[in-house]
């Protein structure tokens, strides 16, 4: 009769020749503790009486947003809401129809799915709808399964009777809905050797981590059995506190720069469209400054201005181009417009306000802060998002300079090698996109840069080429961890923030 340890001597009596059995129906069995239980089969494995299955799968489950969902995607009540209406309704009148005021997203998926088409301002049910009325999408069956389940992998799913594979395809770009993380799960079965020592007749022994007096006293040593202690095996994980990975990452920012000996500035978030717009040479009829693209302050709905010099000098430029040889924009300036408060739509204002103050070359600057845009949630945009913004003041300064700066830059936040391509920037010229290559995911566009204007630099009484550059730290932060949505870097999803690696 084989002598085994208690927890060994319980799996292998637990398991039945050419049969394999999953660890947690062994748990079920045993009643020993998971982590026990897989410390036990990794002896018996190095020992050749049990081998080791592993299988990887995605688990899901529902947010909250997910779980509103299960009761009814959202353009799926635009749909019922549509043909209650007649089947076609101008689009300014859907949020009415709705009853809420951001539509956006029902749009988005309606005509996406083929549902409704969309043309002229009007917004109408489509072949591709009439046919979806009464027929749901496996995108919404699998969340219904989920929210049965509670969570469940692929494979439960699909025994569930959910259509996987189209249902991802459908629900890309809808990580808002689904949590997702991989779940393995081990199964165990006896090696010829295992089912050997088993036929032959094992029973259990009593298992001592340590030689004691008592027991030598006792003379039970002579039926105990030691355990081995094993350094390689895997213990409970520790999760000690740390900063945000986005926090990190905006440290690191600031870190590259200060080593480059930029000075960092701030600026209001909330400040005029003197600095946000109208410092930057943005005619006052820019789309961008419409309400639907930026936030407006109600009240106090307007700010001061700076001193009535620079304020004349921006103002000239604006309608005839003032002293800087341009044409302007040939309109008449509006001081008021000028007053408006505003989110600021980028740092670039906290750029200006610096260069206003001290246009003396040489100088470099940067500004790390808040920025914010009415754009529709997703994957890749949030209304509020951190933009990091610099610029260098030089006699010297050239495009070779500007590249050589962003390339040392990019490569201090992780990139093998940075390009660039000539582009079109409102403000600046010649302009040009930076893009970094990033291990696995290749190219990535990282920013916009260039020279800024004369029509931008001369009011403020700078009369020197200045270098400017601007783009997203959630960007560098997605590339860091590997993420695919903008989104996960402010969700309070505490396993994501136990796991990212800060370094390494």
């Amino acid at each position: 009769m084989f002598r085994l340890p208690e927890i060994e001597y319980r799996i292998l009596a637990a398991l039945a020749a050419g049969e394999a059995l999953a660890v947690a129906d062994i748990v079920k069995q045993t009643g020993v503790d998971q982590s026990l239980v897989m410390a036990g089969a990794t002896l018996l494995a190095q020992r050749g009486l049990v081998t080791i299955a592993e299988d990887s799968q995605e688990e899901f489950t529902l947010t909250d947003d997910g779980k509103a969902a299960a009761g009814g995607f959202p353009e799926r009540k635009a749909l019922d809401a549509l043909k209650t209406a007649g089947g076609a309704v101008n689009l300014s009148e859907l949020p009415k129809l709705l009853g809420k005021d951001d539509v956006r997203s029902e749009i988005k998926w309606l005509t996406r799915k083929g549902w409704c088409t969309r043309d002229a301002g009007v917004l109408a049910v489509g072949p591709g709808g009439e046919a979806a009325v009464n027929t749901k999408g496996a995108d919404e069956s699998f969340v219904e399964k989920l929210a049965e389940l509670g969570q469940a992998t692929e494979s439960e799913l699909a025994a569930a009777g959910a259509d996987v594979k189209a249902a991802l395809d459908l629900l890309k770009g809808r990580n808002e809905l689904l949590k997702r993380k991989k779940r393995v799960s081990r199964k165990l079965s006896l090696t010829e050797a295992g089912a050997a020592l088993k036929a032959g007749g094992i029973e259990p022994a009593i298992e001592v981590n340590q030689l004691t007096p008592e027991i030598l006293a006792s003379g039970k040593w002579r039926d105990v059995v030691f355990r081995k202690y094993d350094p390689g095996l895997a213990a409970a994980p520790v999760y000690p506190g740390k900063e945000h990975p986005l926090q990190r990452v905006i440290q690191e920012i600031r870190q590259a720069f200060f080593e480059m000996g930029f000075e960092e500035v701030a600026s209001p978030t909330v400040d005029t469209a003197f600095w946000v717009f109208d410092a930057l040479f943005q005619p006052q009829d820019h789309p961008a400054r419409e309400m639907q693209d930026t936030f407006y302050v109600a009240e106090p709905k307007h700010g001061r201005l700076p001193d009535d010099k620079l304020v004349l000098a921006i103002a000239r430029t604006h309608e005839n181009g003032g002293d800087t040889g341009s044409t302007g924009w040939r309109y008449k300036w509006d001081i008021e417009k000028a007053r408006q408060l505003v989110l600021r739509t980028h740092t670039t204002s906290a750029s200006i306000r610096a260069l206003a103050a001290n246009p003396r070359p040489p100088r470099k600057v940067f500004c790390i802060g808040k920025t914010f845009r009415r754009e529709a949630t997703d994957q890749i945009h949030l209304a509020e998002f951190m933009q990091i913004d610099g610029i260098i003041i030089d006699e010297q300064a050239t495009l070779a300079t500007l590249f050589g700066t962003l390339e040392a830059f990019y490569k201090k936040m992780g990139a093998e090698e940075v390009r660039f391509r000539p582009s079109f920037f409102p403000y600046t010229e010649p302009s040009a996109e930076v893009f970094a290559k990033m291990g696995k995911l290749g190219w990535i566009e990282m920013c916009g840069s260039g020279i800024f204007r004369p029509e931008v630099t001369q009011p403020l009484g700078c009369k020197v080429p200045v270098l400017a550059w601007g783009g997203g730290v959630e960007r560098i932060a997605m590339l860091r961890f590997g993420l695919d949505d903008i989104r996960k870097l402010y969700m309070a999803d505490i396993d994501w923030l136990r796991q990212a690696r800060l370094s390494g």
